[in-house]
C-alpha cells in the first residue's frame, strides 16, 4: 500500500519549514487566476481575520481551511506539485506583496513580520538569515512563458505595469488591497498577515511518487481541474527536447500549443482532454504495429508510460500526432482537395455511427496507408469505409455492444498494420440471422442505431448533397405522432416507430414540423415564404423532398418504406462480402 504523508499545517508551518522547496513541475498547466479569484480569496481571508471589520472579535482558536497541496518527492528531492498549484502560487504573491509594506516600515513588530514572511519566500542559510536570491518554490511549467515573471516578482518585488502576466495583475491587486488597507485600518494592519501565517490552514499530502499523487488529485473533491495524461506526455516530450537544446524546445513548445487548438476544435471525448483522445486514437495505431489483438485495453497513462516512456521519446511520435490531428480536422472540415465527394459522404454517414470504435479503426487505416504527403488513395479508402459502416451497423444489431465490436475491429486493425485488406473474413454474419434481426428489431429513438440507419438511407439517394459538419439533425416521424393520436388511421401502431416513418431531418425544421398533419408538414420540408415575406429554407434530405411530393402518406408508404430500407442494407451487407 502507497504511504502517505498527511499533516494539516499553517502556511507559516508549511512554507518555513526548512525542507520546503516545492517545484512546479513541466506537465502542469499555466498559471490561471485572474483579479477575480483573488478578490475572492481577499474577501474571504479578510472576513475571517477581521470579523465585521473588527480585528478584536477575532478568536484566536478559529482556523481558515485553503485546501489541499499534493506532492511527491522527485528525485532531486524537491516537491513536485500535483494539486494546489494555483493556489499556493497565489499565496505566494500574497505573502510578498504584504513584505513588502514591511520593507518600509521600521518598527519592531513590522521587523518580526517581515522576517516571518521571508521564511516563507526565501530559503535561509545555516544560521536561519534569509537568501533572497534561492526561492521556496521553482517553476518549470513548459507552455508557461511568464513563469520567469512570477519568479522575478518573488525575487524583487517588482511588477512594473509593462508586465500583463496574470502573476503581475494579481501581485498589483494584493500590493493595491494591502495598500487600501493599511489606510483604513492602520492599526488593525499587523494582525491581517500574522493571521494569514498562522491561522490560515492547508492540508499538505505528500505522496511516495507521481503516480499515487496523480490518483490522490484525481480522487479529491477540488475545483481545480486534475492533470490530464496528456499533461504528463507533454512533460516527456518536453524533456527530450529540452536535451537538444533551446532552439528544439521552444521550437517544441509552439507546436504543442498549436496542436492542442486543433485537437481542441476537433474532438470533444466525453471523458478526459481533447489532447487524451488524440493519444488514443494514436494508441491503437501503435497496439496494431505491436501486433496486440487484445480487448483488453490499458489506462493510456500506462501504455505510453511503457519503457520509461519510450514511445513519447521520439521525434516520428510526434510528428505523427501532428499528421493524425490534422487528418481529423479535414474530415471535419469535409476538405474537398483532400477527399473525394464519395469518401466525404461515406464520411459524413459515419458521424452517426452507433459508437465511437470507427474513429479508432480509421486513424489506424491512416496512418498505415498515408503517402509520403500524408494522403490517402481515395479508392480505396472509400471501399475501406463503406465496408466498416456496413460491419459497424451490422454489429449493432446483430451482436450489440462496443465489447463485441472490439475482438472484429482489433484483429482488423493488426492486419491493417501489415497492410492485409480489411475483409472481416472470420467474423461473417449468418445472412438469415441477420435478415431475421433487422426484421423484428425495435428501431427505437433512443437506440443510437435508428439514426445510423437513417443517415444512410438518406446517402442512399445519389442526388443527396452534403450537408455542413455543423448542421445537426433530429429524428422526424413523418406520420406525426399527433395524427394518430387524434385519427387512429394506423392500423399497427407500431408502425409509428418503424424506419418507415423515420428520416433525418434539420434541427430548427424538426422543432416546427413535428406535429403537423402531413398536408401541412410539407411546406417546412419544401421551404416557404411566412407571412412577413421571410423564406424559410427546407430540409436538404432529398427523400424527404421527393416524399412531399406525395398528397398523402399513409400506412402501406410507411410498410413499403420500411421494407425497402431494410432491403437494401440487407443487400448492401452481401454486397460488401460480410454474410455466409
Amino acid at each position: 500500500m502507497s504511504k502517505l504523508n498527511v499533516d494539516q499545517a499553517s502556511i507559516m508551518k508549511l512554507f518555513s519549514d526548512r525542507k520546503a522547496d516545492f517545484l512546479i513541475p513541466d506537465y502542469q498547466r499555466p498559471y490561471a487566476w485572474d483579479e477575480d479569484l483573488c478578490q475572492t480569496l481577499w474577501d474571504d481571508i479578510f472576513s475571517f481575520a477581521i470579523p465585521d471589520n473588527d480585528a478584536f472579535k477575532f478568536n484566536t482558536n478559529d482556523e481558515y481551511f485553503l485546501g489541499s497541496i499534493v506532492t511527491f518527492k522527485n528525485e532531486e528531492g524537491k516537491l513536485e506539485v500535483i494539486d494546489g498549484q494555483q493556489r499556493l502560487t497565489t499565496l505566494m504573491l500574497l505573502l510578498r506583496a504584504f513584505y513588502g509594506r514591511f520593507e518600509l516600515m521600521s518598527d519592531e513588530n513590522s521587523r518580526k513580520m517581515r522576517e516571518k514572511i521571508s521564511n516563507c519566500i526565501w530559503k535561509a542559510d545555516e544560521f536561519g538569515n534569509a537568501d533572497m536570491n534561492i526561492l521556496k518554490i521553482d517553476s518549470e511549467v513548459a507552455t508557461d512563458d511568464d513563469k520567469e515573471e512570477f519568479l522575478s516578482i518573488l525575487k524583487t518585488g517588482q511588477a512594473p505595469s509593462n508586465l500583463k502576466s496574470n502573476y503581475a495583475n494579481n501581485y498589483r491587486f494584493f500590493q493595491e488591497k494591502i495598500d487600501q488597507f493599511l489606510q483604513n485600518y492602520p492599526s488593525y494592519f499587523p494582525f491581517l498577515p500574522a493571521r494569514i501565517l498562522e491561522n490560515c490552514i492547508l492540508l499538505p499530502i505528500e505522496a511516495e511518487s507521481q503516480d499515487t499523487a496523480l490518483r490522490i488529485f484525481s480522487t479529491l473533491n477540488d475545483r481545480g481541474m486534475p492533470l490530464s495524461d496528456a499533461d504528463i506526455f507533454k512533460a516527456q516530450f518536453y524533456g527530450f527536447y529540452k536535451t537538444r537544446g533551446e532552439y528544439e524546445k521552444e521550437s517544441f513548445i509552439s507546436q504543442w500549443r498549436e496542436l492542442e487548438l486543433v485537437c481542441k476544435k476537433n474532438f470533444h471525448p466525453s471523458t478526459g482532454t481533447p489532447m487524451d483522445e488524440l493519444f488514443t486514437r494514436y494508441m491503437y495505431y501503435i497496439r496494431a504495429k505491436m501486433g496486440i489483438k487484445s480487448t483488453t485495453l490499458e489506462a493510456l497513462r500506462k501504455f505510453y508510460e511503457r519503457d520509461k516512456y519510450a514511445v513519447l521519446k521520439s521525434d516520428q511520435t510526434f510528428q505523427d500526432l501532428k499528421v493524425l490531428a490534422n487528418f481529423w480536422n479535414d474530415v471535419n472540415e469535409q476538405n474537398s482537395e483532400r477527399f473525394s465527394d464519395a469518401v466525404l459522404r461515406k464520411l459524413r454517414v459515419l458521424d452517426f455511427a452507433p459508437n465511437g470504435m470507427w474513429s479508432y479503426f480509421t486513424s489506424v487505416y491512416f496512418m498505415q496507408n498515408k503517402d509520403d504527403d500524408e494522403m490517402l488513395d481515395n479508392d480505396k479508402f472509400e471501399k475501406f469505409l463503406t465496408k466498416t459502416i456496413a460491419f459497424v451497423w451490422t454489429s449493432a444489431v446483430v451482436r450489440p455492444g462496443v465489447m463485441a465490436l472490439r475482438t472484429p475491429l482489433f484483429a482488423e486493425m493488426v492486419n491493417i498494420a501489415n497492410d492485409r485488406e480489411v475483409s472481416f473474413g472470420e467474423f461473417k454474419f449468418d445472412f438469415e440471422q441477420v435478415k431475421i434481426a433487422f426484421n423484428n428489431y425495435d428501431f427505437r429513438n433512443t437506440r443510437p442505431i435508428t439514426k445510423s440507419m437513417l443517415a444512410l438511407r438518406m446517402f442512399d439517394f445519389d442526388s443527396q448533397q452534403l450537408p455542413d459538419a455543423s448542421t445537426l439533425f433530429e429524428i422526424e416521424h413523418i406520420f406525426a405522432k399527433n395524427r394518430q393520436t387524434n385519427e387512429r388511421s394506423l392500423k399497427d401502431v407500431k408502425n409509428l416507430e418503424s424506419l418507415g416513418n423515420k428520416a433525418l431531418l434539420e434541427k430548427k425544421i424538426n422543432i416546427r414540423a413535428s406535429d403537423y398533419r402531413f398536408a401541412d408538414k410539407t411546406k417546412y420540408y419544401t421551404g416557404f415564404v411566412n407571412d412577413r415575406g421571410q423564406h424559410r429554407p427546407g430540409t436538404i434530405n432529398q427523400e424527404l423532398l421527393e416524399i412531399s411530393k406525395k398528397s398523402d402518406f399513409t400506412e402501406a408508404d410507411i410498410e413499403a418504406r420500411n421494407r425497402v430500407i431494410i432491403d437494401r442494407f440487407l443487400a448492401f451487407i452481401k454486397e460488401n462480402s460480410l454474410t455466409v
